[in-house]
């Protein structure tokens, strides 16, 4: 009889804790984020994922309020993305948040190209670069976050590895939002002769910069010339040719990508 009663009580507390209420589903409610345990194979996949295709986005229906409150601060949602450039560290998230909604109404794929961002509208894309290394990946912005001051940008886990920063956690990076059909573009600058100047002028231009900036020999002539890029058209090129003008490194060539 006492063995049947012990069976009864527990029956009634494993019941019991399978009917608890579910942990509270929010993003920022997890305490701690992992990557998933993956083979070398499915890395590399993940390093060179394609691009998403860039196209016209409506607003999503959610995510886009004039304001929104986390942790007590309250921040805005900027009117239009065009146009915004700005450098600084970004973060990632993986397993912890796979298959959560995200801001937009979403769920999140931490194996797709996407990022979350405080206050650009979403969906929106965006190109990030990693300053350290030049690797760059085009990103769709269907999330809020990161909510650290130190932090403008929180990565998928595929695109932290296309970036080369999974394993670091945090990287220094270029975010720049482009539109449909915005091409990508090559910049050269200046003539040298001499190997070591344009090695010199390059790196120059790189801490000035922080663009990822390589030395090329033209075919057929012992001549050196800096290549910058890809860059997008408008204000990131601009924005070189009057760094370019400044150091006096003369005219520069821009070609697309092919």
């Amino acid at each position: 009889m006492k063995r049947l009663v012990w069976i009864v009580v527990l029956l009634g507390l494993l019941v019991g804790c399978a009917t608890q209420p579910p942990p509270k589903a929010g993003r920022y409610d997890q305490d701690q984020d992992a990557a998933p345990v993956l083979a070398p194979t499915a890395m590399a996949q993940l390093a060179n994922l394609g691009n998403p295709q860039v196209v016209d986005l409506s607003p999503s229906a959610r995510g886009n309020p004039a304001t929104y409150n986390v942790w007590g601060k309250e921040y805005a949602v900027l009117p239009s993305s065009q146009g915004y450039y700005e450098e600084g560290n970004a973060s990632w998230y993986g397993s912890k948040f796979h298959g959560r909604l995200t801001s937009s109404g979403e769920p999140f794929d931490m194996f797709t190209l996407t990022a979350a961002h405080r206050s650009l509208p979403i969906p929106v894309f965006a190109r990030v670069t990693n300053l350290a290394n030049g690797k760059s990946t085009i990103v769709r912005i269907n999330d809020r976050g990161p909510f650290h001051s130190n932090r403008i940008i929180d990565l998928s886990f595929a695109a932290a590895v296309k970036l080369g920063f999974h394993k670091n956690g945090t990287a220094r990076v270029r975010v720049e939002t482009i539109r449909e059909n915005i091409e990508d573009f090559l910049l050269e600058v200046g003539d040298f002769d001499d190997l070591s100047r344009a090695r010199s002028a390059r790196n120059q231009l790189e801490v000035t910069s922080g663009a990822v900036v390589k030395v090329v020999k033209l075919l057929g002539a012992d001549v050196y010339r800096l290549q910058v890029g890809p860059m997008s058209s408008g204000a990131p090129i601009e924005r070189l040719k009057a760094l370019v003008a400044t150091l006096g490194l003369g005219q520069v060539d821009i070609r697309p990508v092919e």
